[in-house]
């Protein structure tokens, strides 16, 4: 471990870090992300993935927390000690928890996915918004999916605001991305049902079997799924909307899809 203190935010170290953060051109080529938070960066080690470099704020760590505390095994990794004020303009939650990492990027594919018997998993078409996928994330731990399959995605994986919002589940559930004629071509192949999220021509989510291997397909709120979805789905399902809306944010929608799985397989 090798412990500088960094005390200008004008550092170069520094100006890198922040442009990880705001440049996903950046990330593709330096292939790197940026982590914040102890419990993100716990969930990521775990996953597995290599860390860079450690910029930390002693004076920000719970009492009775240090550096080789939270990272017993960083003797070989690049630590940078920064003062508070360096740490308020690197950490997007401010003054908290007081670690921000940079990362090795490490991609799953379809073909690396290991499924269980009668896997549960979560496609996305064309995603946007990253708050939005991270709280599909948080929703897909919380129900142990298999997988999250973003296809055609309009936001990057290891985009910090995915990460925030998913408080670290980018790295317990394995999400993966690809085209959506690679992931109707995969779901086939395995014998995995689809299940497209729809208004038109479908039926009440807790009608449909949801024990059997799932996949649970949903898109954009603005345009929802794709014709190609539509046309490769086993069946089609709803939500019923009582009200005058006629649709939910795509991680409610994801949540209540979910666990009437987890309830009906809980239920044989």
């Amino acid at each position: 471990m090798i412990d500088n203190l960094i005390t200008s935010i004008q550092n170069p170290k520094i100006k890198k870090l922040v442009s990880l953060q705001q440049k996903s051109a950046e990330r593709r080529k330096e292939q790197l992300f940026v982590v914040e938070g102890q419990r993100e960066l716990s969930h990521c080690i775990e996953a597995g993935f290599q860390i860079d470099t450690i910029f930390y704020c002693p004076a920000l760590f719970s009492e009775g927390t240090t550096i080789e505390s939270l990272l017993p095994n960083s003797a070989n990794t690049r630590c940078f000690e920064v003062t508070p004020q360096v740490y308020g303009k690197i950490a997007y939650r401010g003054t908290t928890e007081g670690i921000v990492a940079e990362i090795k990027e490490k991609h799953h594919s379809l073909a690396s996915l290991k499924l269980k018997e009668n896997p549960l998993i979560i496609v996305l078409e064309s995603v946007e918004k990253p708050g939005n996928l991270g709280a599909v994330l948080r929703s897909a731990d919380a129900a142990a999916a298999d997988a999250v399959i973003v296809c055609d995605p309009l936001t990057d994986l290891f985009n910090p605001n995915l990460i925030r919002s998913s408080i670290g589940a980018i790295f317990t559930v394995p999400t993966i991305a690809c085209s959506s004629a690679e992931c109707i071509s995969y779901l086939k192949e395995n014998h995995i049902r689809i299940l497209t999220a729809q208004l038109q021509d479908s039926h009440l989510y807790y009608h449909t079997d949801m024990c059997a291997a799932t996949a649970i397909v949903m898109g954009t709120e603005s345009t929802g799924l794709t014709q190609q979805w539509r046309t490769a789905a086993d069946a089609h399902i709803r939500i019923p909307m009582l009200g005058q809306l006629d649709s939910l944010n795509v991680s409610v929608s994801a949540a209540i899809l979910l666990f009437e799985a987890v309830r009906q397989r809980n239920a044989n």
